[in-house]
This record gives structure tokens, C-alpha cells and sequence, in this order.
């Protein structure tokens, strides 16, 4: 599981692998397993004609640049690669609130002092970066090097940072798009400013389903954690997103990736009631001729060097 193709001068959620480390990584993979179209990869599933070594290259989120990074460089190898978007992206030229409060808070030259925000439900978050108003070389280097997934935050602005970013991932879409206009208020940031990070467009997207390489999957409308909803708002995230998408690129979206890998049993029925085939989790485990088709895993390639990957890629196989 990938999600973007790209060198940020901050990744705490390591969702960037460079362009070069990517080609090495397509050259091992082309090398080492046996890569699949998730097409394909689901068929065997079903007819017990999977074998071992067999891997599916899945992208996340749809990051524009997956069709400018990704697309050539996966064309120039013929390997096929499965693309989960969220669906109200398109044509929109709105980022994903995550990226935008990463650059407004581990990024800014300068911000105030303190930092005071109702959140949606009712809470309010006050805080103080004391001292850290500038953004002094050492704070940055200690953004780049940090991963919140592994450290604690390194600073007080990572720390309002990972604060935020735990309050809003649970709010209805609305609700995060409020707060991140507030902020971008509160930090000085125009609230139209320029994307760092976009998706991409309605015609890349097109483009990009255009090659048989290439699926497109649904990654639901807004990007929501879906089990922190309702039936109803989860049910409308899903054949939504299947529908949007399906009338942009005028033919059938049957795969779905969960949002953070998020969801709950109530989510599974729900799948197959909007007509999705499968569904992808983040949780790292193999999928095998027993998996469960909503439940499917995957595991997260992170920005390795191609030899560091070829002995990770060893380990799953020898563990799965």
C-alpha cells in the first residue's frame, strides 16, 4: 500500500515514498513476487488458484501525484496498480485537511503565540507553543525526522499538531473543513491558499483510468473514520462515492479502500449493499484463499531503499 510518490520536507505519517526509491522498489517487486492486478488478485481468491508471492500495488487517497510520479513509472514496467480516491476531490481544488494542518503547523515561518479553537463538539483546545512561534532550522529538522506513529511529538508544534489532527479525525466533514479555515485564520494563512499537496483532477483521473493497467477504487466521498458515524452517514460515504466516481469515469467502481483502515461491523453490510466487490483494510496481514472479501489487507510500503524492501518483502512472505 502506497499513498503518495513525492520528497515533503515533513511525512509523520510516512505516506511518501521518493520517485527513485519507487522505481527501485518496481524493480524488486517485478523481481521478487508475482504482481497482480487487484482484478486478478481477487479472482484466484475466489477460485483457490492463488499463489505464494503474490503481491497487488495499491494506492491510497489520490494524490495528484500518483498520475504525474506513479502512472510513468509504473507504465514504463507494465505493472498494474489499483487507485482508491476520495471521490468529492474531483474538480474541487481542495487538499486533504491533514496535509493542510501539517504545513500550517510544522511548516509556517511564524505563527501566534497561542492557539485557541471550539471543536465540534463543544470542547475547546487552547494552547501555548511557547517559543516556538518561529520556525528555527532545528524545528524543523525535528518535523522531518518525526514519524507519529513510532515518537511522541518533538516539539510543541508537532505536539498541536498531533492534538488537532486526533480532534478532528472523527468529525464529520463539515465540522474539520470549519477548523481547518479557522486555523489557517489564526496562523495568518490565506483561506484559498495554494495546495502542496493536491489531488489529482477529474481529466488526470480519467486519463489515468484510461490505461488497463490501471483500477480506480472508491475511497469513499470525504474521508471519513467510518465506524465514528452513523448507519446512515456511512451508508451515503460509500454508494456516493461509488456513484460519483462511476459518473466521472463512465464505468463500473468496484473496490473500496476504508478511510485510515476504519470501520466496524455494522460498516460490512453496508459494503455489499452499495455493490462493492471487496474491500481493502490497513491492517497487515496476507490475503489468502480464506480471506474475507470486505476485510482484505494490506501492508504499507514505506520509503525504503529497493534492498531494504526485498528483505521486508522476504519477512511477509515467510511470515504470511
Amino acid at each position: 500500500m502506497y499513498h503518495r510518490i513525492a520528497a515533503p520536507p515533513v511525512d509523520v505519517w510516512d505516506l511518501a515514498v521518493t520517485p527513485a526509491r519507487f522505481a527501485e522498489h518496481l524493480q524488486v517487486l517485478r523481481s521478487s513476487a508475482k504482481v497482480l492486478s487487484t482484478a486478478e488478485l481477487l479472482a484466484r481468491v475466489q477460485t483457490r488458484t492463488l499463489e505464494g508471492h503474490s503481491v497487488a500495488i495499491t494506492f491510497d487517497d489520490g494524490y495528484e501525484d500518483n498520475f504525474t510520479a506513479a502512472r510513468p513509472l509504473l507504465e514504463r514496467v507494465h505493472l498494474p496498480a489499483t487507485f482508491f480516491v476520495v471521490a468529492n476531490t474531483l474538480g474541487q481544488g481542495q487538499g486533504f485537511w491533514w496535509d493542510e494542518l501539517e504545513h500550517i503547523l510544522l511548516l509556517s515561518p511564524q505563527l501566534p503565540s497561542f492557539f485557541s479553537l471550539m471543536l465540534g463538539d463543544g470542547r475547546t483546545l487552547a494552547f501555548d507553543l511557547r517559543g516556538e512561534q518561529v520556525l528555527s532550522e532545528k524545528l524543523l529538522a525535528q518535523h522531518g525526522r518525526w514519524k507519529a506513529l513510532l515518537d511522541p511529538p518533538p516539539t510543541r508544534r508537532a505536539a498541536l499538531y498531533y492534538q488537532l489532527w486526533q480532534s478532528l479525525k472523527p468529525l464529520p466533514y463539515p465540522q474539520q473543513q470549519a477548523a481547518i479555515i479557522n486555523i489557517k485564520t489564526w496562523a495568518g494563512v490565506p483561506e484559498y491558499a495554494g495546495l502542496t499537496c493536491p489531488p489529482m483532477s477529474r481529466a488526470q483521473l480519467t486519463d489515468l483510468s484510461s490505461n488497463p493497467l490501471f483500477t480506480v477504487g472508491a475511497h469513499t466521498v470525504t474521508h471519513p473514520a467510518l465506524a465514528c458515524h452513523s448507519l446512515a452517514r456511512q451508508h451515503e460515504e460509500l454508494q456516493t462515492s461509488k456513484t460519483m466516481l462511476e459518473q466521472a469515469l463512465h464505468k463500473p467502481v468496484h473496490l473500496l479502500a476504508y478511510p485510515y483502515g476504519n470501520y466496524n461491523d455494522d460498516t460490512l453490510p453496508l459494503v455489499g449493499s452499495a455493490g462493492f466487490s471487496a474491500a481493502f483494510t490497513t491492517q497487515a496481514q496476507a490475503v489468502t484463499q480464506a480471506a474475507d472479501p470486505y476485510r482484505l489487507g494490506r501492508c504499507q510500503v514505506n520509503n525504503w531503499t529497493g534492498a531494504a524492501l526485498r528483505r521486508q518483502l522476504r519477512r511477509w512472505f515467510a511470515y504470511y
